[in-house]
């Protein structure tokens, strides 16, 4: 394996090498980078070491590069998702160093991200993806919102937390001058008529927040396909576990998602659409359509990403916005 193309050069090996070094390893074992793609906001790069053991480093961007405001100190929630993964046995990389103010070192996970998979193959992986996401969810925390302190400090209830949280993102709308399909004030007074539910949540627990196909790694093994690692935790906040299932059944509905379903049952996790929980759930889905729409802007994504995320999201932030208002919130209330 050769140098990374990544444009650092002698720079990016100097720099793998002081990560090495920081956490006991000899940084002569370092035998090449590979540049990792799929990441938006931090670089990522696989190392490896002349025994064969393979690491994963992430370093952030400059802080003079354009961001959103939650994703300032992504890989200290990072780098806590993974530690509280442990806890309750869900594989995930292992946290080997991390600096507050630098690089994420962390274990390689085994597989690839989630691809096309026969009928077969799918169910039983997202049964035990259900199970997982489960036992990560009894998972609890210290308050609510994002651990890295990028909006401020933990909150003590999550109506407040999640208003910061959508504020924020409505803020960098604001900032970066993005395109919504709602006016950014329009898109906040119709969020506000929802947050009486967001009064149910009690409890902050462990949410992934991006549990998209590309950050579930599956292995293949002789017994079948199995998910090898979650990944990606730099989204991770301490909230209401409905929020995860937007990222889980993205631009979709995981009530569809049988198995998903049956497996988090299984594994002890409650799940109930009752009216609260779907106006919450349109909540969720809002917020994180927001953000994949205001990110194309720092991100400077090119015309073919932007024009998908316009036609494809825009609609989806529309109809989840639609839900919070009063003829959504009468359906809410009348069924399933």
């Amino acid at each position: 394996m050769g140098e990374a193309t990544d444009g650092a050069g002698a720079h990016g090996w100097e720099r793998a090498r002081r990560a090495l070094d920081g956490v006991g390893l000899p940084p002569g074992s370092l035998a090449g980078r590979r540049t990792l793609t799929g990441g938006t906001y931090n670089a990522v790069e696989e190392l490896l070491l002349v025994d064969g053991t393979r690491y994963v480093l992430k370093v952030p961007p400059p802080d003079t590069a354009p961001a959103l405001a939650y994703e300032r100190q992504l890989l200290v929630s990072e780098a806590e998702f993974y530690r509280r993964a442990a806890t309750v046995g869900v594989p995930a990389p292992r946290v080997v160093g991390d600096r507050r103010d630098g690089h994420l070192l962390m274990t390689h996970c085994p597989g690839d991200p989630w691809g096309d998979l026969s009928v077969s193959e799918r169910g039983p992986l997202r049964r035990e993806l259900g199970r997982m996401v489960a036992r990560l969810h009894e998972v609890t925390g210290p308050g609510f919102g994002y651990p890295s302190g990028a909006l401020g400090p933990l909150a003590p209830d999550w109506r407040t937390a999640f208003a910061g949280m959508y504020d924020a993102v409505l803020d960098d709308a604001r900032h970066y001058c993005a395109w919504l399909p709602l006016p950014v004030d329009e898109v906040a007074r119709v969020a506000r008529t929802a947050h009486d539910a967001l009064d149910e949540v009690t409890v902050p627990r462990l949410v992934h927040f991006d549990l998209w196909r590309g950050n579930i790694l599956v292995e293949r093994a002789e017994a079948g396909p199995r998910i090898g690692g979650l990944i990606d935790g730099e989204r991770m906040l301490w909230g209401d576990p409905l929020a995860d299932f937007v990222s889980l059944a993205l631009l979709d509905d995981i009530r569809r998602d049988a198995d998903f379903l049956a497996g988090y049952q299984e594994a002890g996790g409650t799940v109930d659409f009752d009216g609260p929980a779907r106006q919450r759930l349109a909540l969720y889905r809002s917020y994180l359509y927001l953000i994949m729409l205001v990110e194309t802007v720092p991100r400077a994504s090119g015309d073919e990403r932007v024009a998908w995320v316009r036609e494809t999201v825009g609609p989806q932030l529309t109809a989840a916005l639609a839900e919070l208002g009063p003829e959504g919130r009468d359906a809410a209330d009348g069924g399933v």
